[in-house]
C-alpha cells in the first residue's frame, strides 16, 4: 500500500471516530451505517447500546443500486416499526453512493 492510500485510510478512520463519538444508535432510533467496498455497498441499522444489527441491506456498487438498497432497508425497518434513524456516513463524503443510499432510505419512509 502506498503512502497516498494509507493517508486516505487514516483520514477516513479519524473522521469515523469523530462521528461515532457523537452518534449513538438506540433501539428506538438506530444508527444507519454505510460501508462501501469495491464490489458492494452495505447498509445496516445498528443498536449501539445492545451491540446488535436490527436490519441490513446489500447492493452491488453503483448509485442506482445504492438507492434501491436504501429503499429496501427502509422497508425492512418499517416492518420492524422503526421510522426514525441517525445517519452515519462512516467517514465517506456525502456524495454519490452515500447520498443515493440516504435518499433511497428517505424515499422509503425513514426520517433523519
Amino acid at each position: 500500500m502506498d503512502k497516498r492510500q494509507q493517508k486516505k485510510i487514516e483520514r477516513r478512520s479519524k473522521i469515523r471516530r469523530r462521528i461515532r463519538s457523537t452518534i449513538k444508535g438506540t433501539a428506538e432510533r438506530p444508527r444507519l451505517s454505510v460501508f462501501k467496498s469495491n464490489k458492494y455497498t452495505y447498509l445496516q441499522l445498528v443498536n449501539d447500546l445492545d451491540g446488535v444489527t436490527l436490519a441490513a441491506s446489500k447492493a452491488e456498487t453503483g448509485v442506482d443500486n445504492a438507492k434501491e438498497a436504501g429503499s429496501e432497508l427502509a422497508k425492512l425497518a418499517q416492518d420492524k416499526g422503526i421510522n426514525k434513524v441517525v445517519f452515519d456516513r462512516s467517514g465517506y463524503k456525502y456524495h454519490g453512493i452515500v447520498k443515493a443510499a440516504a435518499e433511497g432510505a428517505r424515499d422509503g419512509g425513514l426520517d433523519f
